[in-house]
């Protein structure tokens, strides 16, 4: 068990990474165009950023809240949230 909680702490500080570096990206899109979209894409990416922060702080915290069977579960949901994240950055960036 401990194994999996230590690869939803890793991929979930990656997440954290790439969200980060969202942030960035669009809050200088927003000093540019001063458009609205970007300021809507800050608050999306901060509230995901959040949604891995609280996840990681659950998988260091106490291991026992989560049953074995849920983490093949929550292991691809993080992996779907990591690859979605990989290509919206990827296209942000062209």
């Amino acid at each position: 068990m401990e194994t999996y909680v230590l690869f939803l702490s890793i991929i979930a500080i990656i997440n954290m990474g790439i969200l980060a570096m969202l942030i960035s990206l669009f809050g200088k899109m927003y000093v540019v165009t001063r458009a609205q979209l970007p300021l809507g894409l800050i608050v999306m990416a901060v509230s995901l950023l959040l949604h891995n922060a609280i996840g990681a702080m659950l998988n260091f915290s106490d291991e026992l809240l989560i049953s074995d069977a849920i983490f093949p579960y929550l292991m691809g949901v993080e992996i779907i949230e990591l690859i979605g994240l990989s290509i919206f950055l990827k296209i942000t960036m062209d």
